[in-house]
């Protein structure tokens, strides 16, 4: 099933002249030969909110065209609810097996607001839906009401939440108040990397996954320990990881998975859309250090 298992999310290569399109298929190509069960591009990983629309439908067509036969799920998020519907369209043409839409804002949104984005952009697709909850970047929270209802839409197949409670057992119970109340064939993802572990431990059928789109070995071993019931197995991998969990929280994934990628010659520096920025020099060497102990140099 396609939103289940590992969802490996990379980066989209680019800088102020446009996308590094060899490197980012070199990307793509990269996870399908490592076996991740689905493929998320144009996720903020891939910095969708800084990309044209012709921008966001060539890396659509790459995706795609390069993933063989891993699917790929594309993001179509955008502060309008008429570019989401254009983003949609795009695609859906370029083959796409599913969409990511977070419910991006300049203005606050309401629930209602966010309800009628879903519920028009669900009447005008013919793929299965990720709803993409990631407050860090949309500033919008979700309830399990809000999220309740909008699983009930057509299309929609799966929930991508924020990080689950550190704690096992509080973890369970917000994975098992969320399933109660949605239907039996929406899957609960869980994000968040350091989160991962303790997510599908406690029932989540899914990782969307930043560390999954640069090091997929090592978050395929995560998802395959917890989903066949080896959670003890799936936390000792995921603690061996806290140096780069801390780095996560301190700078973001994003400006610190780039930054792993510069250094370890995947992609091209820069590689991220101005303003933002990798890491400056001192935090660059401290993470060459994390990587060369972690053997993921």
């Amino acid at each position: 099933m396609m939103f289940s298992g590992l969802s490996a999310f990379p980066l989209t290569p680019l800088n102020e002249v446009g996308i590094d399109e060899p490197t980012f298929v070199r990307l793509i190509e990269r996870l399908a030969s490592a076996g991740v069960d689905s493929i998320g591009a144009l996720g903020s990983t891939g910095s969708y909110a800084y990309l044209t629309r012709a921008e966001r439908f060539r890396v659509a067509q790459l995706a795609v065209g390069h993933a063989e036969n891993t699917p790929v799920i594309i993001g179509i998020g955008a502060l309008r609810t008429r570019d989401v519907l254009d983003l949609a369209e795009d695609a859906q043409k370029a083959g796409a097996s599913g969409v990511l839409l977070a419910p991006m804002s300049y203005q606050k949104l309401s629930d209602e607001e966010v309800y009628g984005l879903y519920e028009t952009v669900t009447r005008s697709l013919s793929v299965p839906l990720c709803v993409y909850d990631n407050p860090a970047t949309t500033h919008f929270e979700f309830s399990d009401e809000l999220h309740s209802r909008i699983a009930q839409l057509p299309h929609v197949a799966s929930i991508k939440i924020p990080g689950v409670p550190v704690d096992p057992t509080a973890a369970q119970a917000r994975a098992a108040r969320l399933r109660a109340m949605i239907p039996s064939h929406v899957t609960i993802g869980v994000s968040g990397d350091a989160f991962a572990a303790t997510g599908l431990n406690a029932g989540c059928e899914a990782w969307y996954s930043v560390i999954g789109g640069l090091f997929p070995k090592t978050a395929l071993a995560i998802t395959r320990a917890a989903l066949t019931g080896n959670a003890q197995g799936a936390r000792q991998l995921s603690d061996k990881l806290a140096p780069l969990w801390a780095l996560f929280l301190q700078y973001g994934s994003l400006r610190v998975t780039a930054t792993a990628a510069e250094i370890l010659g995947l992609v091209t520096r820069p590689s991220l859309p101005l303003p933002v920025r990798t890491l400056e020099e001192s935090e660059r060497q401290r993470l060459q250090l994390i990587l060369n102990e972690l053997a993921l140099a």
